[in-house]
């Protein structure tokens, strides 16, 4: 019990003090922290991570900052892109996932190292870009249960030219979509393999939500350029954490 408290607090509090990124650390929490297998891990992130979504989403939802074209832009490839990835995952060999999610946690690292998002709106681009940037996310999303709002928010910002507080509160709905959509596409094809936790999965929704809103309030007093410096080289030592595991047990 403990280890849930602990991780699901680490989760709801990088997320509230740094608007993006906590989420990828839900699956290692899972794997590691709680002995999860990995396609059980994946699954149950993507359920802890729409529901966290959700409940920070819903303010912002009030106070219309959600953008509805940007989300009818964006939804619909991203969901896509959901679907493909966790189809894609059901048919990958245990193991494999952490592989592919290790050098994503690398990329997470250096945007939180070089300072997040991008935050100078761009010009709106083609249906075309803004279809295949959503269905890269969304693959992402799928394959390795990860929210994925370091790449949103400057999707949003660059490809749709939104304000950044309307391109953050529009990427809480858009992960909430693809989190449920994924979550969806793992129960369909559950054989009675993943051994769900539904106690567990709604401890972290509960925990990490209320540590994401105390996050928000600490975040307004501590430099954000630091809270991302120290959360990128913590990225980095799970990620070469991974790796050096992986490496062990192939050899």
């Amino acid at each position: 019990m403990h280890w849930i408290i602990l991780g699901a607090a680490i989760i709801g509090l990088s997320l509230g003090l740094l608007g993006s990124g906590g989420s990828i650390l839900t699956v290692p929490i899972l794997t590691y922290l709680l002995g999860m297998p990995e396609k059980t891990a994946v699954a149950s992130s993507l359920a802890i991570v729409g529901g966290i979504s959700l409940i920070g989403a819903l303010p912002l939802l009030r106070r219309g900052l959600v953008d509805g074209r940007a989300l009818l832009a964006f939804g619909p490839p991203s969901m896509l892109g959901t679907v493909a990835g966790a189809w894609l995952a059901q048919r990958l060999p245990e193991g494999s996932q952490l592989l592919i999610f290790a050098p994503v946690m690398l990329v997470a690292a250096w945007r939180m190292a070089s300072g997040g998002a991008a935050s100078v709106q761009g010009p709106r681009k083609s249906a075309w870009a803004i279809a295949l940037a959503g269905i890269g996310v969304g693959l992402l999303t799928g394959l390795v249960g990860i929210g994925g709002g370091f790449l949103i928010v400057p999707a949003l910002v660059l490809l749709l030219g939104l304000p950044m507080p309307r391109a953050v509160a529009t990427s809480l709905l858009l992960i909430v979509l693809n989190s449920a959509v994924g979550f969806g596409k793992y129960l369909m094809a559950d054989s009675g393999q993943l051994q769900l936790d539904a106690t567990v999965i709604g401890l972290f929704i509960a925990i990490g939500g209320a540590a994401s809103m105390l996050g928000g309030r600490l975040g307004t007093r501590v430099p954000q350029a630091l809270l991302r410096r120290i959360f990128a080289v913590v990225l980095v030592l799970v990620a070469v954490s991974i790796l050096l595991s992986k490496f062990v047990s192939f050899a």
